[in-house]
């Protein structure tokens, strides 16, 4: 069930596309619900459980930065992709070789830590994937790849985070190293779902809508996880 949902979080980001085509306000408040539920399922729920499952707590926090900084070397290729915003001249001349293989890496380490059971970090990366896929996808229709390219790059980057899952439960390197791979992950997630936090507020000004979409992702997360 994790891998169907995982999957389908992007096929439903990429329809609502081509169906209703969210305007550009309604994705950024779903981005700011998104990084809000990101950042508080991480800091309510696996931050807890990494320093709990293991005693040595400054390694723990080495890995959390390793994590950070990883990520930002990720956004240098992807162009900042993972928090919504692809910042690539879609002139379709050139296929975005590092946009494609940064965002599937991403996908891919957010399944690793999903384990039976952790329905509070499925559900964030769910909601986090759909507006990712629906950047993504109008990013790639104002492109001039063919159809082909489009669904194929959008089919690999749906199968990632399964993947990743699988990898996650079944290898037994990432099964021995659970703490360090998940406390990794978790600098990944502070550094995108403070980023997008941080760019739903344009020119610093004060938006109610935002700040009660983010105001909603955090509650959500207290009270029903």
């Amino acid at each position: 069930m994790n891998y169907i949902l995982l999957i389908a979080s992007v096929l439903f980001g990429a329809l609502l596309v081509y169906i209703i085509k969210p305007s550009n306000k309604k994705v950024r408040l779903l981005l700011a619900f998104s990084g809000a539920y990101l950042l508080s399922v991480t800091i309510l729920h696996l931050l807890p459980e990494v320093y709990t499952t293991s005693s040595d707590y400054k390694k723990v926090g080495i890995f959390i930065l390793i994590g950070i900084i990883l990520q930002s070397v990720l956004e240098s290729f992807s162009k900042g992709a993972e928090h919504g915003h692809i910042h690539i001249h879609a002139d379709g001349t050139k296929f975005p070789t590092l946009l494609f293989v940064s965002l599937c890496l991403h996908a891919f380490s957010e399944g690793l830590p999903i384990h039976n059971g952790k329905t509070n970090l499925l559900w964030a990366i769910l909601v986090h994937k759909v507006p990712i896929a629906i950047v993504l996808t109008t990013f790639l229709i104002q492109t001039k790849y063919s159809k082909k390219i489009i669904y194929s790059f959008l089919i690999f980057f749906g199968l990632m985070s399964p993947l990743g899952v699988l990898v996650g439960n079944k290898v037994a390197f990432f099964t021995n190293y659970y703490s360090e791979i998940t406390a990794l992950i978790i600098g990944v997630f502070l550094h995108i779902s403070t980023i997008i936090l941080f760019e739903s507020s344009e020119n610093h000004k004060f938006n109610l809508q935002k700040f009660t979409a983010i105001l909603l992702g955090i509650l959500l997360t207290i009270f029903t996880l």
